[in-house]
């Protein structure tokens, strides 16, 4: 991203790549709600495109109400053809008081997350929000207490789980070809994007760990099934001023709750040239076997029980925010929970703490 001016524009381009390095084609069947459900939108600096792009299966949801903090954001905004004929507005509480929505998606920058979520949620609307869910040990507390105190549903914006390759990855695991998972790696490498003003200021970026920390951690524990115990991490910004406080290099290591170890590492050194956004890359390894994931060579297995091969045949792409309206309206389990969204929050404020005081923290 560019500005506020490009944000959607961009994003958009990135879904389509991502769609693309993904290739799953599956008829995207229309989904229906035993209500009319009214949808308001805060911000758009994150996966806004994940709530957006399934509107059209969804003929029982309806845009009512859109909010962003300044005049240039909302114009910005309002582009959006998804938005439809909905209202509006620079203060996201009075377009809460006026569109009267049934869920609310809050995609505002890190350092101004939480207080949307916490204003959402005792409002008792059902929640669907970016990550990081805070940006502050504190404020996550405040968030996990309102959440869990409450009757709402609630969910976080960790579509890679949803993704193809990762469901295919998930299946190898669940089916025990690679034995009891013991090693996670993961890589997330980016573009630098130096001009999204928002993530060079601590106040509202929070770190790269908290930012980009939840798809990987996410990957791990549902690739392989596993929680993580504690976290050590280095972050920094190494020769890139451009940047101002936004980690350009992190690593960090965690041990699983069986013993194991998994690492990760991240990145905005993608060169500007480079065909997409991003390079996602997973390992998970088991005492039977590796199953693997890069753009590159797409999934591949080595197994005892197997000759070494790459899977052709991938599940169909979900949709995260189809898989959070069917647990709120037909009652069907969600895939990711509130158990594991506040897991993977925990793990990243570990590893975020840990940055600070250069010494293993508990998760």
């Amino acid at each position: 991203m560019s500005s506020h001016s490009d944000v959607l524009p961009r994003r958009a381009w990135f879904q389509l790549a991502l769609t693309s390095a993904f290739a799953a084609p599956a008829l995207a069947a229309t989904v229906r709600l035993p209500k009319k459900v009214r949808l308001s939108i805060i911000g758009q600096d994150g996966h806004l495109a994940d709530i957006l792009r399934p509107l059209p299966q969804l003929p029982d949801v309806a845009v009512v109400g859109y909010s962003e903090a300044t005049p240039a954001a909302l114009a910005s905004l309002a582009g959006n053809k998804a938005l439809g004929a909905a209202k509006g507005f620079l203060d996201y509480q009075k377009m809460l008081d006026e569109t009267k929505p049934d869920i609310v998606g809050v995609v505002n920058d890190d350092g101004a997350r939480a207080a949307a979520i916490l204003e959402v949620v005792q409002r008792g609307i059902h929640c669907i929000a970016e990550k990081p869910l805070a940006i502050t040990r504190e404020s996550l507390h405040k968030v996990k207490a309102a959440v869990s105190q409450s009757k709402v549903r609630f969910s976080m914006l960790t579509p890679l789980r949803f993704a193809p390759p990762f469901l295919a990855v998930k299946q190898i695991v669940d089916s025990g070809e690679i034995g009891e998972v013991l090693h996670l790696g993961g890589q997330k490498s980016y573009k630098r994007g130096a001009n999204s003003a928002w993530k060079n200021r601590r106040a509202s970026y929070g770190s790269t760990m908290l930012w980009i920390g939840p798809h990987l951690i996410d990957l791990f524990h549902f690739s392989g099934s596993r929680k993580m115990t504690d976290a050590f991490c280095w972050q920094a910004n190494v020769q890139d001023p451009s940047l101002g406080d936004r980690e350009n290099v992190v690593g960090a290591i965690f041990r699983l709750d069986n013993g194991g170890i998994a690492e990760m590492r991240m990145d905005y050194l993608r060169p500007d040239n480079s065909p997409t956004h991003e390079d996602d890359r997973l390992r998970v390894a088991g005492t039977k076997g590796i199953v693997e994931f890069t753009a590159a060579t797409g999934v591949t297995i080595m197994s005892n029980s197997a000759p070494p091969r790459k899977l052709e045949s991938l599940p169909p792409r979900q949709e995260i925010f189809i898989d959070f309206l069917d647990s709120v309206y037909n009652n069907k389990k969600p895939a990711l929970t509130v158990e594991e969204i506040f897991h993977v929050s925990d793990v990243i404020q570990a590893a975020e703490d840990s940055s600070r005081l250069n010494r293993v923290v508990k998760v």
